[in-house]
């Protein structure tokens, strides 16, 4: 009868351990190329922290985000495409519109699953409005700033301060970087250490203006101008995820944390996205596939690079579900569960894939197994800015293009002549992912 007891008891605790909710960290990098950090092949650029994060868990090859910020945070925040949310460009600032205010956030699912709920970096999803502000979208707790392009040291843009804490301005000194990580640090320590912590870090290194204190550049004095400047921004935000890491194991809660690291779109110059086509604000693989990984101690195995393709929109489902948290709700998710992909080498939930540009789906792309199609309807792509008509960047994509990935990673051969009846079931499938597109969320 005690052994019984004893095994009952034994039974009860491992599953009570399993059932446990993971902490969460994510990690945007801004503007991050594809090939900047040693993970991915990255030699110019020290980044033992990161590296050593990703050694630890999944290297994710075929990671894919929209071309440029303020969509993939998007995806990231409902799990669903711009062409359900009409955040297809980016917010800029004063714009009135944002976040639609009908869609559930990733931070709003997990505070309803019990977790502590903080952001401190970059939100870029509307700010004109209380309601379209973190505070008001899930997150307890929110430092930084709302927009992109802020000078790391007024944390001004066009010369109007943008830094918050809980959206009231904040004037401090300081260098953005070691601002959020210093805030993050703090938030790891406080609050109620009985609640499981989603925090959300979304950097505004390593995006314009190429700023960084002298003591980060010394090791890079063989490099030029930006590209000099960007690896010590880079080195920085290292240094930073490194502190961040010291804090959790600090606190104790490392081995239970589930760390998520992305760029939000493909590195513009002097960004490195070997051996990827083109820059950000594109829809060739250079501008929205991203380097990152996931690691959990003992839950997603180390050392593994993954190359079955997945989309940002996934880890709105995937870390809900791990956080036991609910899926249900009144708009349909488009991202699907990757878990079984990351931990036991299963295949890609999705049949295709998705990607369009900042005008809309009418320059879009669509990925199914190694093969992709893109179709050029003559939209403007906006580049980096989302506002100014770009004809060369028009000008460099065909009306259709087919691409194999695993042979042609840089799409340099269009196989669209060769193979007549793929592009036709693959843009029978584009059409079905962007029929029901809604319009852009700008006015």
């Amino acid at each position: 009868m005690r052994y019984a007891l004893l095994i009952s008891w034994l039974c009860f605790s491992l599953c009570a351990q399993a059932a446990k909710q993971p902490d969460i960290v994510f990690f945007l990098i801004d503007d991050l190329g594809f090939a900047d950090c040693g993970f991915n092949g990255g030699k110019e650029i020290k980044t033992p922290n990161i590296d050593r994060l990703a050694q630890s868990g999944a290297i994710i090859d075929s990671h894919y985000v929209q071309p440029v910020c303020s969509p993939t945070r998007s995806t990231l925040m409902t799990g669903r495409y711009p062409t359900h949310t009409g955040v297809y460009t980016i917010v800029s600032p004063g714009a009135p519109w944002g976040l639609p205010l009908a869609e559930r956030t990733l931070a709003d699912a997990l505070r309803s699953a019990g977790y502590r709920t903080a952001l401190t970096g970059k939100w870029h999803l509307g700010e004109f409005e209380k309601a379209y502000q973190p505070n008001a979208r899930g997150f307890d707790h929110q430092y930084g700033h709302f927009f992109g392009m802020l000078d790391y040291y007024s944390h001004e843009r066009t010369s109007k301060l943008d830094w918050y804490r809980n959206g009231e301005p904040l004037k401090e000194e300081g260098y953005t970087t070691h601002l959020i990580a210093k805030e993050a640090c703090k938030v790891i320590a406080s609050g109620d250490s009985s609640k499981p912590l989603f925090l959300y870090v979304p950097f505004n290194g390593v995006h314009s203006p190429f700023q960084v204190p002298d003591s980060y550049l010394k090791p890079y004095a063989h490099l030029q101008g930006n590209r000099q400047k960007l690896a010590g921004m880079l080195a920085a935000v290292d240094e930073a995820i490194g502190q961040i890491e010291a804090a959790l194991k600090q606190a104790g809660r490392l081995e239970n944390t589930l760390i998520v690291f992305s760029s939000d779109n493909g590195g513009p110059p002097p960004g490195d996205n070997t051996p990827l086509r083109d820059f950000k604000g594109s829809i060739f693989e250079g501008g929205t596939r991203a380097a990152a990984f996931a690691t959990w101690p003992g839950r997603i195995p180390a050392g593994q690079r993954i190359r079955q393709p997945m989309h940002m929109v996934d880890w709105y489902p995937t870390l809900i579900k791990q956080a036991g948290g609910s899926l249900e709700q009144k708009l349909p998710i488009d991202g699907l569960d990757v878990w079984p992909m990351l931990t036991k080498q299963a295949a890609s939930p999705h049949d295709a894939i998705l990607s369009v540009s900042t005008q809309g789906p009418s320059r879009a792309a669509v990925r199914m197994g190694d093969w992709k199609l893109i179709v050029d309807g003559g939209a403007d792509d906006g580049a980096t800015t989302g506002k100014k008509k770009n004809q060369k960047a028009a000008g460099k994509y065909e009306q259709v293009a087919l691409y194999h990935l695993a042979d042609d990673p840089a799409e340099a051969k269009n196989l669209a002549t060769a193979e007549p009846e793929r592009v036709k079931a693959m843009r029978v499938r584009l059409a079905e992912l962007t029929k029901d597109a809604v319009p852009s969320g700008v006015r």
